[in-house]
């Protein structure tokens, strides 16, 4: 990141989340497909939908991957852009990295990147984020 990175802080809570098997095999880890909604509130005000892919090797515990195209205001400028997440859900907490995908800010939100996160219990309906961001 560049000098001139912003701390975006604020907090987020799914409003839908549909998850189903895919490629079911008896006696083999799950594989799941999930489209989550999420409202954003803070510094990063908006709503974004999510495709994830998750494997499940336990019945407690997974890895997870997505996209999710998020719209509305970071800051003071608006537009839309995709967050990339990769994660891990284990002993009860679903931990989240983001990263902005480059090429992907739209409106006052093009030239956009970053990375940034979450950490949610099970069960969390507010989740504090946290999203370090510049524009090219």
């Amino acid at each position: 990141m560049a000098n001139a990175t912003i701390h975006a802080t604020g907090t987020c809570a799914p409003i839908s989340w549909d998850e189903g098997p895919y490629a079911e095999l008896d006696g083999a880890p799950r594989l799941t497909h999930a489209r989550i909604s999420n409202t954003y509130h803070g510094d990063l005000e908006g709503e974004g939908t999510a495709e994830v892919l998750m494997f499940y090797p336990t019945a407690t515990s997974a890895t997870y991957h997505g996209y999710e195209r998020v719209n509305g205001r970071l800051g003071t400028r608006s537009g839309s852009f995709v967050l990339e997440s990769l994660g891990t859900f284990e002993a009860g907490v679903a931990r989240t990295r983001w990263r902005v995908v480059p090429g992907s800010g739209t409106g006052e939100l093009t030239g956009l990147r970053g990375e940034g996160g979450n950490d949610t219990p099970a069960g969390g309906t507010e989740i504090p984020y946290r999203l370090y961001y510049d524009f090219d």
